[in-house]
């Protein structure tokens, strides 16, 4: 019986094995995949040339078919039309003459015309390598972490420079990304840094009895806690913030009662720094809708980086006045001011002029970042001013009368509640705003 079987599955083995292997369709379709994967590793200006030479091949054959064809039949018309007694020696003796002198006409202007074409084909193509060349070279450094190469002009056409533009931009991209990554380590690192220090020495010194767990030792130790959970929600904030995860809460809110709330909640620790606060409203600001807890939050944090930067008897004002289709919310200070190069900046992640001031006086570097990306949400607009060192700065906010849409998402807990920056000043509740760290400049 295992014979048989054997001999039976032999038998079937024998009919389907050679009909797999001679398939013709497999066989053509295997061919077809082999010479495309043959074609894709050729470079492009081999691909280029490749094409070309097709092209004049082909109009050679073209050139050389017709005039065979149609040539001869014509002159041998106009040789009767113009002799009707001709003779067909005659005639026969004239034709292959023509034959023979077009056929040699022919294959030296095609020969020549080939051998132009081709000296034209392999220049254009050697051009275009030459052009494509740098490019794909700096695009090949940029993915291996070389964001300070550039690509010159090519000089080959309007596309070729766009696109070596566009991979310059990207470079320089890739490179303002890479130092805020390295900074914003460095920064993480510095702000980790101290708390966590502090935290370990008071332990320690628990642990060997030489500090005793009194009032003292508890207030610093919640000190150091609450400011690793400010740095965790601030975080958290400009996160949720940039990628637009934020609901918006809107109702009518007079520009008036805003600006209100806003220099009523920080009024106090103004007072408390020796820095005048003003609030300065323009006539027929009216109303807007918008959130007022993310507004009053916006207002919060400029104000903050505003009285960190203004010293003892200097003057910040909060104004608002209308403008076409919106009102502008504007802060001012007469504080450190700042440089032309730092102001393209300041609403970056992290970015400080002077860090070490700012960590001093317990900037995050985020506050603005984050206010930036709520006034966005509103579909509105900051921008920041400064005539210089030493002049002041003036941030302002510019919102519509009717914000944009914005695609809602719920909210929970009390890191959402704050997004990294302090309460917001609600003009119907006390508005009071607290002094958590904001961005700086």
């Amino acid at each position: 019986m295992s014979a048989v079987r054997r001999r039976a599955g032999d038998g079937v083995g024998s009919a389907v094995r050679p009909g797999r292997a001679t398939r013709p369709g497999a066989t053509r379709f295997r061919s077809g995949v082999r010479l495309r994967s043959d074609v894709r590793r050729l470079g492009l200006a081999a691909r280029l040339l490749a094409a070309l030479m097709l092209v004049v091949l082909t109009g050679v054959v073209t050139a050389w078919i017709v005039a065979t064809l149609v040539a001869p039949p014509l002159f041998h018309q106009h040789l009767r039309e113009a002799d009707p007694l001709v003779t067909s020696a005659e005639t026969h003796h004239a034709e292959q003459a023509f034959r023979s002198a077009n056929g040699i006409s022919l294959a030296v202007a095609l020969l020549a015309a080939f051998v132009a074409s081709v000296a034209l084909s392999v220049y254009l193509a050697r051009i275009l390598q030459r052009s494509v060349e740098p490019l794909s070279s700096a695009v090949a450094k940029v993915a291996r972490g070389r964001y300070h190469v550039r690509v010159p002009s090519p000089g080959v056409g309007s596309e070729f420079d766009v696109l070596a533009g566009a991979v310059n931009q990207l470079a320089e991209q890739l490179q303002a990304i890479e130092v805020t990554r390295r900074r914003l380590l460095a920064d993480l690192a510095h702000e980790l840094r101290t708390p966590i220090a502090t935290l370990d020495a008071y332990l320690e010194g628990l642990e060997d009895g030489v500090a005793s767990l009194d009032g003292e030792t508890v207030t610093v130790l919640r000190a150091q806690v609450s400011r690793l959970t400010r740095l965790a929600d601030d975080l958290s904030a400009v996160s949720r913030a940039e990628e637009h995860r934020l609901e918006l809460r809107r109702s009518r809110v007079a520009v008036a009662d805003l600006v209100s709330a806003a220099v009523d909640g920080v009024r106090d620790r103004f007072t408390g720094m020796g820095v005048e606060l003003r609030g300065d409203v323009a006539p027929g600001t009216g109303e807007l809708l918008v959130d007022v807890e993310r507004v009053g939050q916006v207002l919060g944090n400029l104000l903050d980086n505003a009285l960190r930067h203004t010293p003892e008897r200097g003057t910040v004002t909060v104004g608002a006045r209308p403008v076409p289709g919106g009102v502008e919310l504007v802060v001012t200070d007469t504080g450190d001011g700042i440089s032309a190069d730092h102001l393209p900046h300041v609403f970056e992640r992290f970015y400080r002029v002077d860090a070490a001031r700012d960590r001093e006086h317990g900037g995050s570097g985020i506050g603005l970042t984050i206010a930036r990306s709520l006034v966005e949400a509103h579909g509105g607009s900051v921008g920041v001013t400064s005539p210089g060192p030493g002049r002041g700065t003036t941030f302002t906010v510019t919102l519509p009368r009717t914000g944009r849409p914005s695609a809602p998402e719920p909210r929970s807990g009390p890191a959402a509640a704050s997004d990294g920056g302090p309460p917001a000043a609600d003009p119907s509740s006390s508005g009071r705003v607290s002094s958590r760290r904001r961005r700086s400049r």
